[in-house]
Protein backbone atom coordinates (compact mmCIF):
# COMPACT_ATOMS: atom_id res chain seq x y z
CA UNK A 1 0.00 0.00 0.00
CA UNK A 2 1.39 3.51 -1.08
CA UNK A 3 2.79 5.76 1.92
CA UNK A 4 2.07 2.68 4.76
CA UNK A 5 5.18 0.95 4.89
CA UNK A 6 7.66 4.16 5.18
CA UNK A 7 9.70 4.39 8.40
CA UNK A 8 8.22 7.24 10.30
CA UNK A 9 11.16 9.86 9.65
CA UNK A 10 10.93 9.74 6.19
CA UNK A 11 6.74 10.17 6.59
CA UNK A 12 7.28 12.99 8.33
CA UNK A 13 9.40 14.72 5.70
CA UNK A 14 7.35 13.66 2.96
CA UNK A 15 4.77 15.02 4.78
CA UNK A 16 5.70 18.81 4.81
CA UNK A 17 6.74 18.65 1.11
CA UNK A 18 2.71 17.11 0.22
CA UNK A 19 1.16 20.15 2.73
CA UNK A 20 3.35 22.38 0.61
CA UNK A 21 1.62 20.95 -2.20
CA UNK A 22 -1.62 19.81 -2.03
CA UNK A 23 -2.95 21.93 1.10
CA UNK A 24 -5.26 23.71 -1.16
CA UNK A 25 -6.21 20.82 -3.26
CA UNK A 26 -10.01 21.65 -4.32
CA UNK A 27 -9.82 25.11 -2.78
CA UNK A 28 -8.93 27.65 -4.95
CA UNK A 29 -7.56 29.39 -1.82
CA UNK A 30 -3.89 27.55 -1.33
CA UNK A 31 -0.77 29.85 -0.85
CA UNK A 32 0.64 28.52 -3.87
CA UNK A 33 -0.40 28.73 -7.90
CA UNK A 34 -1.13 24.93 -7.46
CA UNK A 35 -4.40 23.96 -10.10
CA UNK A 36 -7.03 22.27 -8.08
CA UNK A 37 -8.90 19.68 -9.07
CA UNK A 38 -12.04 22.09 -9.67
CA UNK A 39 -10.02 25.41 -9.33
CA UNK A 40 -12.56 27.91 -9.17
CA UNK A 41 -14.19 27.34 -12.43
CA UNK A 42 -18.06 26.90 -11.17
CA UNK A 43 -17.72 30.69 -9.84
CA UNK A 44 -17.42 31.98 -13.15
CA UNK A 45 -20.09 34.13 -15.03
CA UNK A 46 -19.57 32.00 -17.76
CA UNK A 47 -20.59 28.76 -15.76
CA UNK A 48 -24.10 27.75 -17.16
CA UNK A 49 -26.91 28.50 -14.11
CA UNK A 50 -27.66 24.99 -13.82
CA UNK A 51 -24.50 24.73 -12.70
CA UNK A 52 -24.22 27.50 -10.59
CA UNK A 53 -27.52 26.16 -8.76
CA UNK A 54 -26.06 22.63 -8.25
CA UNK A 55 -23.16 24.01 -6.76
CA UNK A 56 -24.94 25.92 -4.50
CA UNK A 57 -27.50 23.81 -3.49
CA UNK A 58 -24.43 21.29 -3.09
CA UNK A 59 -22.84 23.91 -0.55
CA UNK A 60 -26.46 24.25 1.37
CA UNK A 61 -27.88 20.68 2.22
CA UNK A 62 -26.69 17.91 3.34
CA UNK A 63 -27.12 15.61 0.26
CA UNK A 64 -27.24 17.82 -2.74
CA UNK A 65 -24.79 16.23 -4.84
CA UNK A 66 -21.56 18.46 -6.87
CA UNK A 67 -21.72 18.60 -10.52
CA UNK A 68 -17.98 17.58 -10.52
CA UNK A 69 -16.10 15.80 -8.50
CA UNK A 70 -14.60 17.62 -4.98
CA UNK A 71 -11.24 16.27 -3.61
CA UNK A 72 -9.66 16.43 -0.56
CA UNK A 73 -6.73 16.14 1.43
CA UNK A 74 -6.97 13.95 4.04
CA UNK A 75 -5.17 12.83 7.21
CA UNK A 76 -6.82 9.82 8.98
CA UNK A 77 -6.13 6.85 11.32
CA UNK A 78 -5.68 3.67 9.90
CA UNK A 79 -6.53 0.19 11.45
CA UNK A 80 -4.70 -2.50 11.92
CA UNK A 81 -4.73 -5.26 9.33
CA UNK A 82 -5.92 -2.85 6.50
CA UNK A 83 -8.85 -2.51 8.74
CA UNK A 84 -10.24 -6.15 7.42
CA UNK A 85 -11.13 -4.28 4.20
CA UNK A 86 -11.74 -7.00 1.63
CA UNK A 87 -9.19 -8.01 -1.03
CA UNK A 88 -8.23 -5.00 -3.48
CA UNK A 89 -10.17 -2.21 -1.36
CA UNK A 90 -7.83 0.62 0.25
CA UNK A 91 -8.68 3.91 2.29
CA UNK A 92 -8.85 5.36 -1.13
CA UNK A 93 -10.99 3.40 -3.15
CA UNK A 94 -13.58 1.18 -0.66
CA UNK A 95 -17.44 0.41 -0.08
CA UNK A 96 -17.37 4.19 1.64
CA UNK A 97 -15.76 5.95 -1.12
CA UNK A 98 -17.24 4.80 -4.06
CA UNK A 99 -20.65 5.51 -2.37
CA UNK A 100 -19.18 9.06 -1.40
CA UNK A 101 -18.16 9.59 -4.76
CA UNK A 102 -21.96 8.32 -6.37
CA UNK A 103 -24.39 9.92 -3.50
CA UNK A 104 -22.04 13.47 -2.95
CA UNK A 105 -19.30 13.23 -5.88
CA UNK A 106 -16.62 13.81 -2.92
CA UNK A 107 -13.23 11.96 -3.30
CA UNK A 108 -10.02 11.50 -0.35
CA UNK A 109 -6.76 11.84 -1.39
CA UNK A 110 -5.19 10.36 1.95
CA UNK A 111 -1.82 12.64 2.39
CA UNK A 112 -1.11 10.32 5.67
CA UNK A 113 -2.98 7.06 7.42
CA UNK A 114 -0.96 5.79 10.66
CA UNK A 115 -2.19 3.74 13.22
CA UNK A 116 -3.17 5.49 16.29
CA UNK A 117 -0.58 6.37 18.83
CA UNK A 118 2.89 7.83 18.70
CA UNK A 119 3.28 7.99 14.90
CA UNK A 120 -0.22 9.59 14.62
CA UNK A 121 0.63 11.94 17.24
CA UNK A 122 3.89 12.92 15.85
CA UNK A 123 2.36 13.88 12.38
CA UNK A 124 -0.50 15.80 14.40
CA UNK A 125 2.24 17.82 16.01
CA UNK A 126 4.27 18.35 13.18
CA UNK A 127 1.31 19.56 11.08
CA UNK A 128 0.29 22.03 13.73
CA UNK A 129 3.77 23.12 14.34
CA UNK A 130 4.30 23.73 10.66
CA UNK A 131 1.13 25.80 10.30
CA UNK A 132 0.33 23.50 7.65
CA UNK A 133 -2.91 20.50 8.05
CA UNK A 134 -4.69 18.54 5.21
CA UNK A 135 -8.07 19.77 3.99
CA UNK A 136 -10.02 17.32 6.62
CA UNK A 137 -7.98 15.88 9.20
CA UNK A 138 -9.14 13.31 11.92
CA UNK A 139 -8.08 14.68 15.39
CA UNK A 140 -7.51 12.37 18.18
CA UNK A 141 -7.86 14.38 21.73
CA UNK A 142 -9.61 17.32 22.89
CA UNK A 143 -6.45 19.33 23.32
CA UNK A 144 -5.38 18.66 20.29
CA UNK A 145 -8.48 19.96 19.11
CA UNK A 146 -7.96 22.97 21.18
CA UNK A 147 -4.91 23.68 19.80
CA UNK A 148 -6.08 23.51 16.06
CA UNK A 149 -8.32 26.26 17.34
CA UNK A 150 -6.24 28.24 19.08
CA UNK A 151 -3.73 28.36 16.02
CA UNK A 152 -6.50 29.71 13.76
CA UNK A 153 -6.40 26.60 11.46
CA UNK A 154 -9.20 25.10 11.69
CA UNK A 155 -13.00 26.17 9.91
CA UNK A 156 -15.98 27.44 12.01
CA UNK A 157 -18.53 24.76 11.20
CA UNK A 158 -21.22 25.95 13.15
CA UNK A 159 -23.45 26.88 9.91
CA UNK A 160 -22.52 23.61 8.46
CA UNK A 161 -23.67 21.88 11.31
CA UNK A 162 -27.30 23.48 11.01
CA UNK A 163 -27.48 23.60 6.88
CA UNK A 164 -25.67 20.35 5.80
CA UNK A 165 -26.96 17.66 8.70
CA UNK A 166 -30.09 15.80 8.23
CA UNK A 167 -32.55 15.97 10.99
CA UNK A 168 -31.40 12.63 11.89
CA UNK A 169 -27.85 13.22 12.75
CA UNK A 170 -28.97 16.11 14.62
CA UNK A 171 -31.13 13.93 16.71
CA UNK A 172 -28.73 11.57 17.33
CA UNK A 173 -25.94 14.20 18.65
CA UNK A 174 -28.63 15.62 20.60
CA UNK A 175 -29.62 12.02 22.31
CA UNK A 176 -26.13 12.82 24.28
CA UNK A 177 -27.22 15.49 25.54
CA UNK A 178 -24.97 19.26 25.41
CA UNK A 179 -21.90 17.87 26.55
CA UNK A 180 -20.60 16.39 23.47
CA UNK A 181 -20.58 18.78 20.85
CA UNK A 182 -20.14 21.46 23.64
CA UNK A 183 -16.22 19.64 23.64
CA UNK A 184 -15.97 20.84 20.19
CA UNK A 185 -17.85 24.18 20.54
CA UNK A 186 -14.92 27.63 21.47
CA UNK A 187 -16.68 30.68 22.20
CA UNK A 188 -19.97 29.07 20.77
CA UNK A 189 -18.64 28.15 17.89
CA UNK A 190 -18.51 24.93 16.67
CA UNK A 191 -15.46 23.90 15.34
CA UNK A 192 -15.43 19.95 14.77
CA UNK A 193 -18.04 17.00 14.38
CA UNK A 194 -17.14 14.62 17.37
CA UNK A 195 -17.14 10.92 17.71
CA UNK A 196 -20.04 9.57 19.57
CA UNK A 197 -19.79 6.69 21.37
CA UNK A 198 -22.87 4.36 21.86
CA UNK A 199 -23.56 3.20 25.26
CA UNK A 200 -21.99 -0.61 25.06
CA UNK A 201 -23.79 -1.84 27.82
CA UNK A 202 -21.93 -3.77 30.63
CA UNK A 203 -19.00 -5.84 30.34
CA UNK A 204 -20.12 -9.32 29.93
CA UNK A 205 -18.77 -12.26 30.87
CA UNK A 206 -17.62 -15.08 27.79
CA UNK A 207 -18.19 -18.84 28.89
CA UNK A 208 -17.40 -21.93 26.83
CA UNK A 209 -20.97 -23.45 27.52
CA UNK A 210 -19.56 -26.54 25.61
CA UNK A 211 -17.33 -27.09 28.14
CA UNK A 212 -20.42 -26.39 30.66
CA UNK A 213 -22.09 -29.50 29.81
CA UNK A 214 -19.58 -31.58 29.04
CA UNK A 215 -18.51 -31.19 32.67
CA UNK A 216 -22.30 -31.66 33.80
CA UNK A 217 -22.79 -28.33 35.41
CA UNK A 218 -25.27 -25.88 35.73
CA UNK A 219 -24.88 -22.68 34.27
CA UNK A 220 -24.15 -19.65 36.28
CA UNK A 221 -26.74 -17.54 37.98
CA UNK A 222 -24.05 -15.16 39.90
CA UNK A 223 -20.28 -14.18 39.66
CA UNK A 224 -19.45 -16.84 42.47
CA UNK A 225 -20.99 -19.61 40.30
CA UNK A 226 -19.20 -18.51 37.12
CA UNK A 227 -15.86 -18.38 38.91
CA UNK A 228 -16.49 -22.16 40.44
CA UNK A 229 -17.43 -23.08 36.33
CA UNK A 230 -13.79 -22.00 35.35
CA UNK A 231 -11.70 -23.32 38.20
CA UNK A 232 -13.86 -26.99 37.02
CA UNK A 233 -12.65 -25.73 33.69
CA UNK A 234 -9.32 -25.68 35.42
CA UNK A 235 -9.20 -28.50 37.74
CA UNK A 236 -10.51 -30.93 35.20
CA UNK A 237 -8.15 -29.75 32.42
CA UNK A 238 -11.07 -29.33 30.23
CA UNK A 239 -8.63 -28.83 27.00
CA UNK A 240 -6.76 -31.64 27.85
CA UNK A 241 -2.72 -32.56 28.02
CA UNK A 242 -2.71 -29.77 30.89
CA UNK A 243 -3.14 -26.60 28.49
CA UNK A 244 -6.28 -25.75 30.50
CA UNK A 245 -6.06 -21.72 31.64
CA UNK A 246 -8.42 -19.97 33.68
CA UNK A 247 -10.14 -16.47 33.21
CA UNK A 248 -8.20 -14.51 30.13
CA UNK A 249 -6.62 -11.21 32.03
CA UNK A 250 -4.24 -8.84 30.66
CA UNK A 251 -1.76 -6.62 32.80
CA UNK A 252 -4.19 -3.51 31.74
CA UNK A 253 -6.73 -4.94 33.55
CA UNK A 254 -9.09 -2.43 32.37
CA UNK A 255 -10.04 -2.77 28.67
CA UNK A 256 -12.39 0.42 28.83
CA UNK A 257 -14.90 0.17 25.62
CA UNK A 258 -12.05 -0.74 23.34
CA UNK A 259 -9.44 -3.13 24.33
CA UNK A 260 -9.79 -6.90 25.27
CA UNK A 261 -8.88 -9.13 28.31
CA UNK A 262 -9.67 -6.37 30.87
CA UNK A 263 -11.41 -7.97 34.25
CA UNK A 264 -13.34 -4.93 33.88
CA UNK A 265 -16.31 -7.19 35.16
CA UNK A 266 -14.56 -7.80 38.44
CA UNK A 267 -14.48 -4.76 39.52
CA UNK A 268 -18.77 -3.10 38.59
CA UNK A 269 -19.07 -6.26 40.87
CA UNK A 270 -17.48 -4.18 43.61
CA UNK A 271 -19.48 -0.74 42.61
CA UNK A 272 -15.60 0.40 41.46
CA UNK A 273 -14.48 1.77 38.51
CA UNK A 274 -10.76 2.40 38.01
CA UNK A 275 -8.81 5.21 36.03
CA UNK A 276 -12.04 7.03 35.80
CA UNK A 277 -13.19 10.18 38.00
CA UNK A 278 -16.34 9.05 39.28
CA UNK A 279 -19.16 10.72 41.99
CA UNK A 280 -18.91 8.86 45.72
CA UNK A 281 -21.52 8.67 48.15
CA UNK A 282 -21.09 11.95 49.21
CA UNK A 283 -20.88 13.38 46.08
CA UNK A 284 -17.47 14.14 45.50
CA UNK A 285 -15.49 13.45 42.57
CA UNK A 286 -12.72 11.60 43.06
CA UNK A 287 -10.63 9.17 41.02
CA UNK A 288 -12.00 5.60 40.76
CA UNK A 289 -8.55 3.53 41.58
CA UNK A 290 -8.16 4.58 44.86
CA UNK A 291 -11.61 3.92 46.69
CA UNK A 292 -12.51 1.39 49.15
CA UNK A 293 -14.80 -0.34 46.64
CA UNK A 294 -11.53 -1.15 44.40
CA UNK A 295 -9.39 -2.19 47.25
CA UNK A 296 -11.97 -5.04 47.29
CA UNK A 297 -12.32 -5.49 44.15
CA UNK A 298 -8.54 -6.51 44.18
CA UNK A 299 -8.65 -8.87 47.06
CA UNK A 300 -11.47 -10.79 45.40
CA UNK A 301 -8.89 -10.76 42.35
CA UNK A 302 -6.15 -11.85 44.42
CA UNK A 303 -8.24 -14.58 46.29
CA UNK A 304 -9.07 -15.96 42.16
CA UNK A 305 -5.50 -15.65 41.40
CA UNK A 306 -4.37 -18.12 44.29
CA UNK A 307 -7.43 -20.27 43.63
CA UNK A 308 -5.93 -20.92 40.10
CA UNK A 309 -9.24 -19.36 38.67
CA UNK A 310 -7.16 -16.37 37.29
CA UNK A 311 -5.17 -17.45 35.04
CA UNK A 312 -1.73 -18.00 36.76
CA UNK A 313 0.53 -16.37 33.78
CA UNK A 314 -1.20 -13.60 33.04
CA UNK A 315 1.69 -11.20 34.16
CA UNK A 316 3.69 -12.83 31.61
CA UNK A 317 1.30 -12.60 28.93
CA UNK A 318 0.65 -10.36 25.90
CA UNK A 319 -2.61 -9.89 23.85
CA UNK A 320 -0.84 -11.80 21.09
CA UNK A 321 -0.18 -14.72 23.59
CA UNK A 322 -3.95 -14.22 24.91
CA UNK A 323 -5.34 -14.50 21.07
CA UNK A 324 -3.13 -17.70 20.84
CA UNK A 325 -4.84 -19.50 23.76
CA UNK A 326 -8.55 -18.70 22.48
CA UNK A 327 -7.42 -20.75 19.02
CA UNK A 328 -5.81 -23.40 20.65
CA UNK A 329 -8.77 -24.18 22.79
CA UNK A 330 -7.00 -23.75 25.99
CA UNK A 331 -8.62 -21.15 27.33
CA UNK A 332 -12.81 -20.98 27.71
CA UNK A 333 -13.35 -17.45 29.80
CA UNK A 334 -13.12 -13.79 29.15
CA UNK A 335 -14.60 -10.64 29.77
CA UNK A 336 -15.86 -8.41 26.48
CA UNK A 337 -18.11 -6.30 25.45
CA UNK A 338 -20.88 -6.89 23.47
CA UNK A 339 -19.01 -6.95 19.78
CA UNK A 340 -16.60 -9.75 21.44
CA UNK A 341 -17.54 -12.46 19.05
CA UNK A 342 -15.81 -10.12 16.19
CA UNK A 343 -12.87 -9.80 18.55
CA UNK A 344 -11.37 -11.49 19.63
CA UNK A 345 -14.07 -14.18 19.90
CA UNK A 346 -13.97 -15.05 16.06
CA UNK A 347 -10.42 -16.21 16.55
CA UNK A 348 -11.42 -19.33 18.75
CA UNK A 349 -14.60 -19.78 16.06
CA UNK A 350 -12.57 -19.40 13.16
CA UNK A 351 -10.00 -22.41 14.01
CA UNK A 352 -13.38 -24.69 15.97
CA UNK A 353 -16.90 -23.88 14.95
CA UNK A 354 -17.83 -26.25 17.65
CA UNK A 355 -16.63 -23.48 20.30
CA UNK A 356 -20.03 -22.36 21.50
CA UNK A 357 -19.46 -18.75 23.58
CA UNK A 358 -22.11 -17.72 25.51
CA UNK A 359 -22.23 -14.18 27.46
CA UNK A 360 -23.61 -13.99 30.89
CA UNK A 361 -24.40 -10.59 33.02
CA UNK A 362 -25.51 -10.96 36.52
CA UNK A 363 -28.28 -8.39 37.95
CA UNK A 364 -26.28 -8.01 41.31
CA UNK A 365 -22.86 -7.13 40.10
CA UNK A 366 -24.21 -3.91 37.93
CA UNK A 367 -26.10 -2.33 40.57
CA UNK A 368 -23.69 -0.24 42.63
CA UNK A 369 -22.11 0.84 39.57
CA UNK A 370 -21.10 4.57 40.17
CA UNK A 371 -21.67 7.86 38.06
CA UNK A 372 -18.49 8.70 36.01
CA UNK A 373 -17.46 11.56 34.25
CA UNK A 374 -15.65 11.96 30.74
CA UNK A 375 -12.86 14.73 30.28
CA UNK A 376 -13.19 14.36 26.35
CA UNK A 377 -9.31 13.67 26.62
CA UNK A 378 -9.22 10.77 23.83
CA UNK A 379 -12.06 11.93 21.91
CA UNK A 380 -12.21 11.49 18.38
CA UNK A 381 -13.03 14.86 16.16
CA UNK A 382 -13.41 15.78 12.58
CA UNK A 383 -12.45 19.39 11.55
CA UNK A 384 -12.06 21.61 8.48
CA UNK A 385 -8.68 23.31 7.29
CA UNK A 386 -9.24 27.06 7.94
CA UNK A 387 -10.02 28.12 4.03
CA UNK A 388 -10.48 25.08 2.77
CA UNK A 389 -13.26 25.97 -0.23
CA UNK A 390 -15.75 23.29 1.13
CA UNK A 391 -16.25 23.30 5.14
CA UNK A 392 -19.47 21.18 4.46
CA UNK A 393 -18.50 17.80 2.87
CA UNK A 394 -17.57 17.00 6.57
CA UNK A 395 -21.43 17.83 7.40
CA UNK A 396 -22.41 16.06 4.25
CA UNK A 397 -20.30 13.17 4.76
CA UNK A 398 -21.85 12.54 8.22
CA UNK A 399 -25.25 12.67 6.71
CA UNK A 400 -24.93 10.66 4.16
CA UNK A 401 -22.75 7.30 5.43
CA UNK A 402 -24.35 7.66 9.31
CA UNK A 403 -28.41 8.72 7.99
CA UNK A 404 -28.92 8.32 4.01
CA UNK A 405 -26.97 5.19 4.02
CA UNK A 406 -28.90 3.70 6.68
CA UNK A 407 -32.18 4.54 6.40
CA UNK A 408 -33.25 5.46 3.24
CA UNK A 409 -30.92 4.60 0.42
CA UNK A 410 -31.70 0.89 -0.77
CA UNK A 411 -30.20 1.69 -4.10
CA UNK A 412 -26.75 2.39 -3.68
CA UNK A 413 -26.15 1.47 0.35
CA UNK A 414 -25.46 -2.00 0.13
CA UNK A 415 -22.03 -2.21 -0.31
CA UNK A 416 -21.50 0.16 2.56
CA UNK A 417 -23.80 -1.98 4.88
CA UNK A 418 -22.48 -5.05 4.12
CA UNK A 419 -18.90 -4.18 5.65
CA UNK A 420 -20.79 -4.45 9.11
CA UNK A 421 -21.93 -7.75 8.45
CA UNK A 422 -18.66 -8.88 7.55
CA UNK A 423 -16.38 -6.84 10.56
CA UNK A 424 -14.88 -4.76 8.71
CA UNK A 425 -13.06 -2.10 11.12
CA UNK A 426 -15.02 1.63 10.60
CA UNK A 427 -11.30 2.99 10.60
CA UNK A 428 -12.10 2.06 7.05
CA UNK A 429 -14.23 4.84 6.54
CA UNK A 430 -12.26 8.06 5.34
CA UNK A 431 -13.04 9.86 8.07
CA UNK A 432 -12.87 7.88 11.26
CA UNK A 433 -16.03 9.03 13.36
CA UNK A 434 -19.18 7.28 14.59
CA UNK A 435 -22.23 9.47 14.44
CA UNK A 436 -25.29 7.22 15.97
CA UNK A 437 -27.88 7.20 18.80
CA UNK A 438 -26.61 6.73 22.23
CA UNK A 439 -28.63 3.68 22.58
CA UNK A 440 -28.56 2.53 18.95
CA UNK A 441 -27.14 -0.95 20.25
CA UNK A 442 -30.42 -1.39 21.93
CA UNK A 443 -32.59 -0.19 18.69
CA UNK A 444 -30.57 -2.89 15.94
CA UNK A 445 -31.32 -5.54 18.48
CA UNK A 446 -34.70 -4.99 19.30
CA UNK A 447 -35.68 -4.30 15.42
CA UNK A 448 -33.38 -8.32 14.53
CA UNK A 449 -35.21 -9.82 17.01
CA UNK A 450 -38.18 -8.57 15.99
CA UNK A 451 -38.01 -9.16 11.98
CA UNK A 452 -36.50 -12.54 13.15
CA UNK A 453 -39.45 -13.64 14.63
CA UNK A 454 -41.70 -11.92 11.94
CA UNK A 455 -42.97 -9.04 14.16
CA UNK A 456 -42.08 -6.42 11.90
CA UNK A 457 -41.34 -6.65 8.09
CA UNK A 458 -37.91 -6.51 6.95
CA UNK A 459 -39.01 -3.90 4.43
CA UNK A 460 -38.92 -1.51 7.86
CA UNK A 461 -35.14 -2.33 9.11
CA UNK A 462 -32.67 0.05 8.07
CA UNK A 463 -30.07 -0.69 5.34
CA UNK A 464 -27.44 -1.52 8.56
CA UNK A 465 -30.38 -3.68 10.12
CA UNK A 466 -31.12 -5.65 6.44
CA UNK A 467 -27.37 -6.36 6.51
CA UNK A 468 -27.50 -8.04 10.04
CA UNK A 469 -30.77 -9.29 9.66
CA UNK A 470 -29.34 -11.32 6.32
CA UNK A 471 -26.56 -12.71 7.86
CA UNK A 472 -28.00 -13.16 11.21
CA UNK A 473 -31.33 -15.08 9.06
CA UNK A 474 -28.27 -17.69 6.93
CA UNK A 475 -26.58 -18.45 10.18
CA UNK A 476 -29.69 -19.99 11.73
CA UNK A 477 -30.98 -21.19 8.51
CA UNK A 478 -27.41 -23.09 8.80
CA UNK A 479 -26.60 -21.23 5.30
CA UNK A 480 -23.55 -19.41 6.63
CA UNK A 481 -20.89 -21.28 8.61
CA UNK A 482 -18.33 -18.60 8.52
CA UNK A 483 -17.28 -16.69 11.91
CA UNK A 484 -18.34 -13.50 10.75
CA UNK A 485 -21.70 -15.07 10.70
CA UNK A 486 -21.62 -16.27 14.06
CA UNK A 487 -20.18 -13.35 15.23
CA UNK A 488 -22.92 -11.40 13.75
CA UNK A 489 -25.47 -13.15 15.71
CA UNK A 490 -23.74 -13.65 19.04
CA UNK A 491 -22.89 -9.93 19.18
CA UNK A 492 -26.42 -7.93 17.80
CA UNK A 493 -28.90 -10.96 19.02
CA UNK A 494 -27.50 -13.16 22.08
CA UNK A 495 -25.04 -10.59 23.93
CA UNK A 496 -27.81 -7.54 23.67
CA UNK A 497 -30.84 -9.99 24.46
CA UNK A 498 -28.27 -10.34 27.76
CA UNK A 499 -27.75 -6.58 28.15
CA UNK A 500 -31.70 -5.98 27.84
CA UNK A 501 -32.87 -9.25 30.08
CA UNK A 502 -30.90 -7.42 33.45
CA UNK A 503 -32.76 -3.81 32.86
CA UNK A 504 -30.37 -1.61 34.03
CA UNK A 505 -28.38 0.47 31.45
CA UNK A 506 -25.26 2.15 32.12
CA UNK A 507 -25.25 5.32 33.31
CA UNK A 508 -23.81 7.65 30.74
CA UNK A 509 -20.87 9.87 31.64
CA UNK A 510 -20.63 13.26 32.08
CA UNK A 511 -18.73 16.07 31.41
CA UNK A 512 -15.57 17.61 33.62
CA UNK A 513 -15.55 20.98 31.61
CA UNK A 514 -12.38 22.49 31.08
CA UNK A 515 -10.56 20.18 33.91
CA UNK A 516 -7.05 18.77 32.83
CA UNK A 517 -8.08 15.48 34.04
CA UNK A 518 -5.15 13.24 32.96
CA UNK A 519 -3.35 11.29 35.13
CA UNK A 520 0.24 11.60 35.02
CA UNK A 521 2.31 8.92 33.95
CA UNK A 522 4.09 8.56 37.20
CA UNK A 523 1.06 7.92 38.93
CA UNK A 524 0.11 5.38 36.06
CA UNK A 525 3.01 3.58 36.56
CA UNK A 526 2.18 3.23 40.71
CA UNK A 527 -1.01 2.07 40.11
CA UNK A 528 -0.40 -0.55 37.68
CA UNK A 529 2.87 -1.78 39.85
CA UNK A 530 0.53 -1.65 42.90
CA UNK A 531 -2.77 -3.68 41.56
CA UNK A 532 -0.38 -6.21 39.87
CA UNK A 533 1.26 -6.91 43.18
CA UNK A 534 -1.81 -7.54 45.00
CA UNK A 535 -3.03 -9.69 42.82
CA UNK A 536 -0.18 -11.61 41.87
CA UNK A 537 0.70 -11.55 45.90
CA UNK A 538 3.69 -9.91 45.99
CA UNK A 539 2.17 -7.45 48.42
CA UNK A 540 -0.52 -7.70 50.58
CA UNK A 541 -3.75 -6.59 49.72
CA UNK A 542 -3.58 -3.87 52.98
CA UNK A 543 -0.86 -2.60 50.59
CA UNK A 544 -3.65 -0.96 48.90
CA UNK A 545 -3.46 2.00 51.22
CA UNK A 546 -0.24 2.48 51.01
CA UNK A 547 -0.81 3.02 47.31
CA UNK A 548 -3.60 5.36 48.04
CA UNK A 549 -1.09 7.31 50.15
CA UNK A 550 1.67 7.11 47.68
CA UNK A 551 -0.82 8.29 44.93
CA UNK A 552 -1.85 11.23 46.73
CA UNK A 553 1.48 12.56 48.17
CA UNK A 554 2.98 12.06 44.12
CA UNK A 555 0.66 14.44 43.01
CA UNK A 556 -2.78 12.94 43.25
CA UNK A 557 -3.62 15.65 46.02
CA UNK A 558 -3.59 18.42 43.88
CA UNK A 559 -5.24 17.35 40.82
CA UNK A 560 -7.74 15.67 42.56
CA UNK A 561 -8.41 19.49 44.09
CA UNK A 562 -8.43 20.72 40.92
CA UNK A 563 -10.84 18.19 38.93
CA UNK A 564 -13.09 18.80 41.86
CA UNK A 565 -13.05 22.72 41.39
CA UNK A 566 -13.59 22.36 37.40
CA UNK A 567 -16.78 20.06 38.02
CA UNK A 568 -18.13 22.84 40.84
CA UNK A 569 -17.74 25.23 38.21
CA UNK A 570 -19.25 23.21 35.40
CA UNK A 571 -22.34 22.59 38.32
CA UNK A 572 -22.53 26.29 38.64
CA UNK A 573 -22.91 27.18 34.72
CA UNK A 574 -25.40 25.11 34.16
CA UNK A 575 -27.33 26.26 37.43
Amino acid sequence: MKRRVLQLAALMAALILLFAGCSGSGSGQGSGDTETVESSDHSGAAEPETDQAAWEEAAHTPLGKYPETVEYTLGKISGANNSNLPAGDTYEDNAYTRYLKEVLNIQNEDIFELEAGGSYEEALEMSIADRSIPDVLVVNGRDNLEKLVKAGLVEDLTSVYKECTTDVIKEMYASYGEDLLGSATFDGKLYAFPNTAIDDGHMLLWLRADWIRELGLEEPQTMDEAMQIIKAFVENDIAGDGNTVGLACSTGLIAGSSETYGVDGIFTKFGSAPEKWILDDEGNVVYGSVTSETKEALRYLNQLYQDGILDSRFLLRKTDNIDELLINGYCGAAFGRWWAPNNPLSLSYSEDNSAEWKPYLFAEDVQDEPQTFESYDEWMYVVVRKGYEHPEIVGKYVSAIFDYSRYEDDHYASEVNDYFSINVDPTARPMNINVDYIDALYRCGDNLQKALDGEMSVTELSGLEKSYYNTCKSYLNGNLTTANGWAAYASRIQAVEVLDSIGTRKKPAISLGAADAEIPQNLQDLESAAFLKIIAGEEPVDYFDTFVQEWYAGGGEELTENVRDSYQQTQLVSE
